[in-house]
């Protein structure tokens, strides 16, 4: 019985330890298990929670946009007349409402994208839960689980991106689509249909019934025609008929069935139209350009954009109309004075013609009084070189700046120099064109004559020196800066060399028309500008150009006085004064350039720049690589040539009818107002020649044959006019001593002014 009883500690021991440690173990792993299902518990509620939470925060939060939609914009001139359109890549679209889309239509696109779109609340439980299936079983067919509403709101506010921030945020702006927040089904449709890619750079239902059958919306669609285009929804370059026709059948026939399923049509009116698709035009290419002088204008509009405020939106969504200060009747006749025949637009008179084809030139013209751009030609390559915006050397048309930095300094047009060669102390030696002289003679004799040994010598006498020039341009409307050019009229070292008053710097066409507008306008600059007013398609004025009263850079009485100086030089340049055939002489004042190639002896830049009080036109002729200019009879072309011929011709059309408006009279600078009275120096000869009239040959002729080989001139029996350097003489100062140094470092001889060095074409 004893033994019976034991209990000992051994075997109880033994027998019981097991037992007990994997009760424990046991115990441990429910109450891990039981933790981790609490913290499950509590934090899968917490989730839902800050979703919920998060999901009504957006909700509250979602303003939901207009739809906006890419509209041309449209630029004209002055008197309403288009020169350009501006469209957008994903096309022209029009806001077609509700009531005007094609019932078949909105029928087709819902049987196609969203066949439960009138009863859910613009997301489908339904549908994601397909799609969501369909992503794990990989059943392509199942779709993306999107319904119309989400696909708008994908496409209008929230974008593509794939994430689950991008889905929450889309369900939570469809949630809201509502009738009671302003979102009817109605509406919904209308801007989907307005708003969605339809391939061929089509947005909108209007351009995609352009882009697929050539006719407009207005003229309904059929029941294919609709569901062709819902198809191609999906992926609209894969389903495009054009690219995979067999592939897109399949697609319109789901179309098809889903119309059938929704009510739209009976499955007789499917098998009708079933087993073809309707027929479709081309695809069409998109293009923004404007060929011509009008796609340079145009490149100028959308650069000016910016500065007035125009945003791009503004730009691609506005249906803009910008109005530019392009007068028409200027416009054509700086054109048709600068063209060659060409096949964009008729050229039959321009200067141009018969030319050699190497040859190109630009003009443009300003007007004094606002600084508005009234004509612009760069060229007829809207995709090419705008030569209007080129940098090219100016030639002795820059002279004009030396002149009022002279006059700013008190120096008057009276200021008589020697015209005889200059010697420098580098070395350089300054010439007049073909040997010109006037033995002395004051500035305003000296800028007819276009006399590079003058106003070298006046440079030299002036404040500041070449420096002086450069400021005068700066101030007049030369831009400082352009391009790829840091700052203009200056050397690394931030000084201009003495060539600059030869034009030895490189400026733009619209820089000199618009520095000569200033002198029009009496020492007034006024930026020159393009755009005048911009609209947008409901009729709001986005921007109106003010009445600019300008900023005075120089006194009036130096500009009246420069104007003064230049009054003779149009007609002393082989005849080209202005006049009208009505109202007879117009009063110009103007100035020609030319720029030699090296030391070739041809030239490659010859201008002709002048104005009168209403317009400032400055011309450009040139070649597209800076080589030779020649006209059709193989001589060189100087500023008082084809370029005079351009400015006359531009001039005179660009004003006819317009009231003949006179300058200013100057008061004193110096004590002189005006050009001075110089009588011309004579010698009496015996020798009989018939009087010198306008130059019909280029200047590097040899004058001094044609008048008795002398190099004297005899306009009447018994007096001639020496226009040559006086003989045996070296005078290399002028007669009032204002050489006052040869410490330049000046540049070459030039025009109508001689040679300056070629500094590359911008």
């Amino acid at each position: 019985m004893s033994e019976a009883r034991s209990t000992s500690p051994t075997s109880r021991g033994a027998g019981t330890g097991p037992a007990r440690g994997s009760n424990s173990a046991n115990h441990k792993k429910h109450t891990r298990f039981a933790w981790a299902l609490g913290i499950v518990g509590a934090v899968v509620p917490a989730v839902i929670l800050v979703l919920v939470m998060a999901f009504a925060w957006t909700y509250y939060h979602a303003e939901i946009p207009e739809p906006e939609v890419s509209q041309k914009a449209t630029i004209v001139d002055s008197g309403g007349n288009m020169i350009a359109e501006v469209k957008q890549a994903d096309g022209d679209r029009k806001v077609i409402p509700y009531d005007e889309i094609p019932q078949t239509m909105t029928q087709a696109i819902v049987a196609a994208e969203d066949r439960e779109f009138w009863d859910n609340d613009g997301f489908s439980a339904k549908g994601i839960s397909r799609a969501v299936i369909g992503k794990l079983t990989g059943n392509a067919d199942a779709g993306g689980g999107s319904t119309i509403t989400q696909q708008y709101v994908k496409n209008a506010i929230v974008g593509d991106e794939r994430s689950y921030s991008r889905k929450f945020r889309e369900l939570a702006y469809a949630a809201k689509m509502k009738p009671g927040n302003g979102w009817s089904k109605e509406k919904i449709l209308e801007s989907y249909l307005n708003t969605i890619y339809f391939g061929r750079g089509a947005y909108g239902i209007a351009v995609a019934t352009q882009a697929y059958y050539g006719k407009s919306i207005n003229k309904g669609l059929t029941i294919d025609q609709a569901a062709l285009i819902a198809a191609i929804v999906r992926a609209p370059s894969y389903y495009d008929p054009a690219i995979n026709p067999g592939v897109v059948l399949g697609r319109y026939q789901y179309v098809l069935d889903g119309m059938v399923s929704t009510g739209a049509i009976t499955k007789q009116q499917a098998l009708e139209v079933r087993d073809r698709l309707p027929k479709t035009i081309e695809p069409r290419s998109f293009s923004d350009v404007t060929p011509g002088p009008s796609g340079l204008i145009k490149r100028q509009v959308l650069a000016e954009l910016p500065r007035v405020g125009i945003t791009d939106k503004q730009l691609r969504t506005g249906g803009l109309k910008i109005e530019t200060g392009i007068d028409p009747q200027v416009q054509n006749s700086v054109v048709q004075a600068a063209c060659r025949q060409n096949r964009i637009y008729k050229c039959p008179d321009g200067k141009l013609n018969g030319e050699p084809k190497n040859l190109r030139a630009a003009a443009v013209s300003i007007d004094p009084r606002t600084g508005a751009v009234r004509g612009y030609y760069g060229g007829d390559e809207s995709l090419g070189w705008d030569y209007a915006q080129a940098g090219l050397q100016t030639g002795s048309s820059f002279k004009v700046f030396a002149l009022v930095a002279a006059l700013e300094q008190g120096i008057p047009l009276s200021r008589v120099y020697s015209s005889a060669p200059y010697q420098a102390s580098n070395g350089l030696t300054v010439e007049n064109s073909d040997g010109e002289s006037c033995g002395s003679c004051n500035l305003a004799t000296a800028m007819k004559m276009s006399l590079n040994t003058v106003y070298y010598r006046l440079m030299m006498d002036l404040q500041g020196q070449a420096k002086a020039v450069a400021d005068a341009a700066h101030q007049a409307g030369v831009a400082r800066s352009f391009g790829d050019i840091e700052q203009t009229l200056q050397e690394a070292n931030g000084y201009p060399e003495g060539g600059v008053v030869l034009g030895q710097y490189p400026s733009r066409v619209i820089d000199m028309a618009s520095a000569y507008a200033t002198l029009a306008a009496s020492g007034i600059y006024r930026e020159p500008y393009f755009i005048q007013k911009v609209t947008d398609s409901d009729g709001n004025v986005l921007f109106e150009r003010q009445k600019n009263s300008g900023q005075r850079v120089f006194p009036a009485k130096v500009a009246d006085n420069v104007t003064a100086a230049l009054e003779p030089v149009a007609s002393y340049s082989n005849g080209h004064a202005l006049s009208d055939s009505t109202l007879g002489s117009r009063p110009s004042a103007a100035k020609t350039g030319t720029v030699q190639l090296g030391d070739t002896g041809n030239n490659k830049d010859a201008w002709m720049v002048g104005y009168t009080p209403q317009l400032s036109t400055a011309v450009w002729v040139g070649t597209n690589g800076g080589g030779a200019i020649e006209n059709l009879n193989g001589a060189s072309i100087y500023g008082s040539g084809l370029p005079s011929d351009i400015w006359q011709a531009a001039m005179n059309g660009a004003l006819t009818g317009k009231p003949i408006q006179q300058f200013p009279e100057p008061d004193a600078v110096g004590g002189q107002a005006g050009v001075p009275y110089e009588p011309p120096p004579v010698t009496y000869d015996n020798t009989t020649t018939q009087p010198r009239g306008p130059r019909t040959s280029p200047r590097g002729g040899d004058d001094t044959n044609r008048n008795g080989g002398d190099g004297n001139w005899t306009p009447v029996p018994g007096i001639t006019i020496p226009t040559g350097p006086p003989r045996g003489g070296d005078n290399q100062g002028n007669e009032n001593n204002n050489d006052n140094g040869n410490d330049d470092s000046g540049n070459g001889n030039n025009d109508d002014g001689g040679d300056v060095p070629n500094p590359p074409i911008g």
